[in-house]
């Protein structure tokens, strides 16, 4: 009797024992996760948006925690290492004339932004609680780095000149280089994907199947080009990692010297999309060359478009619709500079901002067939005078754009304000803004916002 009670004794003290072991442990859990949540979301964050101030002399990356009803708090500024660049009129709007200067990686654990006025790409990891840490930085083999894409490891950007022998924006032809990118974030040159262009590069984009590369080009079509290049978008074949030697296919949406009068494309941002087994360019047009090829002039802008391809078997861009404005609109009297453009999540609806304008319009997609379901679908402080000096002290400058990952809102920079406005997304479509985000970011010159 004696012995049976020692052993019940025994085993209820290591019961005990395992029993507060277990409890310590879970303390220890429940501390461990306190302390990760005191670095990270325990404010709550659903995402973050990154913007990029685009400093010329010192380039840094505004970081933004967005809570689950869109709204942003601000975490801090994170120096890329790099400068800034101005490579547009000198207006302040749009200074790299281009979408997509920062980029993320798929899984989320790095973000990459461009250096134009130092020519090199900074990759940074992407911490617990959103903050930034710079993991490496690299030359970009030309000059005013401007858009980057990413398939996979592999990472490929824009370059707005390749010689930087060069008077302007008319006669710029860039180059295309490549790199992975390493688990920790180093960016490893890979020589084999350098490419040299025709045109001057707005936006560099891969489609969703992998298999083809597409760039986009400002001056397309411009008199002073040396290539005399008409092409408003090149598109390379991409087969593990590596790119057709020359472009399988190129398109455009309106000719030189066309008979109606029509401003030349001027394309920017685009999207390629898929609808079950097809691709589709989405592409963004600023009409702002004039129908001769000579640059840019204010008063002779002209009302923005948008234009969709078909990407055949990897080898052709067929068109679907091309410079399509809305029906109650001619050439001449609608929102100027359409620019950038973002996608519903179901890829039913896509906006479209306005720069000149500080505007936003939707669109439906459907099979490449485009239509303006609303003009303004939301509007800021436009220009009032005809006049470009005063025009570009009156307008906000409505540039880059995103959304969340969960498609509820939209993220639009304002680039001559230094601020983001935060748009819900509402079911029909339409857009409530809910916020306007301002103080961290410079009133000129910024460039580059992305969302998740």
């Amino acid at each position: 009797m004696k012995t049976t009670i020692a052993i019940l004794l025994a085993a209820t003290a290591t019961y005990s024992t395992i029993n507060a072991q277990t409890n310590l442990l879970e303390l220890k859990k429940q501390a461990i996760k306190r302390a990760i949540d005191s670095k990270g979301n325990s404010r709550g964050f659903a995402g973050a948006v990154y913007a990029m101030a685009n400093g010329v002399e010192s380039n840094s990356i505004a970081a933004y925690g967005r809570r689950s009803d869109g709204t942003l708090e601000f975490i801090g500024n994170f120096a890329t290492g790099g400068k800034g660049g101005i490579f547009d009129g000198g207006e302040g709007l749009d200074p790299l004339i281009s979408a997509y200067a920062l980029e993320i990686t798929q899984d989320r654990r790095h973000l990459l932004a461009v250096n134009a006025g130092s020519s090199t790409i900074t990759a940074f990891r992407i911490n617990r609680d959103f903050s930034l840490t710079k993991t490496d930085q690299a030359f970009t083999f030309g000059v005013g780095p401007n858009s980057i894409a990413l398939r996979g490891s592999t990472v490929f950007v824009t370059n707005i000149d390749a010689d930087g022998e060069f008077a302007g924006e008319p006669d710029q032809e860039g180059s295309l280089v490549s790199y992975k990118l390493t688990r920790k974030g180093r960016l490893i040159p890979l020589h084999k994907n350098y490419r040299t262009l025709e045109n001057r590069p707005s936006a560099v984009r891969i489609s969703p199947n992998g298999r083809n590369l597409l760039v986009s080009s400002i001056n397309a079509g411009s008199a002073a080009l040396e290539s005399q290049s008409n092409d408003e978008l090149v598109m390379f074949g991409l087969r593990y990692g590596k790119l057709t030697a020359q472009p399988v296919a190129t398109a455009t949406s309106t000719e030189v010297n066309n008979p109606e009068g029509r401003n030349l494309p001027s394309a920017i941002g685009f999207e390629v999309v898929r609808e079950g087994g097809r691709q589709f360019a989405v592409v963004t047009e600023a009409r702002e060359f004039q129908p001769n090829g000579a640059p840019p002039a204010f008063p002779a802008l002209q009302t923005g478009s948008v234009s969709t391809w078909e990407i055949i078997a990897g080898r052709d861009l067929e068109p679907v619709n091309l410079d399509v404005i809305p029906e109650n609109r001619s050439i001449f009297d609608g929102e100027r500079t359409a620019c950038w453009l973002t996608f519903s999540n179901d890829q039913s609806l896509f906006w479209v901002s306005n720069a000149l304008d500080a505007s936003l319009s939707t669109y439906s997609f459907d099979a490449g067939n485009i239509e303006v379901v609303e003009e303004i679908a939301a509007q800021g402080i436009g220009p009032t005078s005809s006049d470009p000096a005063v025009a570009f002290g009156e307008t906000q400058g409505w540039i880059d754009l995103d959304a969340s990952a969960d498609g509820n809102f939209l993220y639009q920079l304002y680039g001559l304000e230094g601020t983001i406005g935060v748009f819900e997304v509402n079911e029909d479509g339409t857009l409530t803004e809910i916020q306007e985000v301002t103080g961290e970011l410079p009133e000129t010159n910024t460039q580059g916002i992305i969302a998740f």
